[in-house]
């Protein structure tokens, strides 16, 4: 390019929970200067508005009517990432166990997927350095030109012990139940699955610390804007 400018790069992280996902992409981001998105905080964010205001969620057609309305705005600073819905700030609020237990129902309605998709499509292809966008189905579903696509894995065993190391007091078997069941219930929905890009480098975290799963995947990334 000319006068040295970088091209922006977009780089896909997906995986199931606790493969280490969140904290890989934020520090990806903050070490190579790009901008981050979580996607699955934009799932929490609709699922907690529509907890709040009581709508059906066991209801798709009543889900689908409202998914226009709540208004998400997501801050992409990898060190400070925010999320507000209408001006609220629901970064807290989003992570109980009550929003944790119904994302999967929401996000599995397509009228939900395709809203929340067209705002991490905007958000990535308007960013000026680039971006690493971490969900389940951003490498197939969201963003299938992305420039490096990555996709974590981890045993069962090794999620849910940092998941229950996350989640204060949790207990290891719950937590790996309630992960498989997920994990189950996103990979097995009709609307973009949990899935890995046919083109996505597969990471298996298990018997690597965080450090090491962070340089594996900024190598990528500079590997690729070298062009090699």
């Amino acid at each position: 390019m000319e006068n040295g400018a970088v091209k922006p790069v977009i780089v896909a992280i997906d995986g199931p929970s606790g493969t280490g996902k969140s904290s890989t992409s934020k520090a990806v981001a903050a070490q190579l200067g790009l901008s981050y998105l979580d996607t699955g905080a934009q799932y929490r964010a609709i699922t907690w508005w529509m907890v709040t205001n009581g709508i059906d969620l066991t209801d798709p057609t009543a889900v689908a009517a409202v998914a226009g309305k709540p208004e998400i705005v997501s801050g992409t600073d990898p060190s400070h990432p925010t999320i507000t819905v209408d001006g609220v700030d629901v970064a807290g609020p989003i992570r109980t166990e009550e929003v944790t237990s119904k994302v999967s129902a929401v996000s599995a309605v397509p009228e939900v997927r395709t809203r929340i998709s067209e705002l991490q499509r905007s958000l990535a292809t308007g960013t000026e350095t680039g971006i690493v966008v971490e969900g389940r189905d951003i490498g197939t579903t969201v963003l299938p030109d992305a420039d490096l696509k990555v996709f974590l894995t981890a045993s069962a065993e090794a999620r849910a012990a940092r998941r229950s190391g996350e989640l204060k007091g949790a207990d290891v078997n719950a937590t790996r139940e309630a992960l498989v069941k997920r994990d189950a219930a996103d990979s097995s929905r009709k609307t973009s699955p949990l899935a890995k890009a046919d083109d996505a480098v597969e990471v298996d975290t298990t018997e690597l610390t965080l450090a090491q799963v962070i340089k594996c995947v900024v190598t990528l990334v500079e590997e690729k804007r070298a062009g090699k």
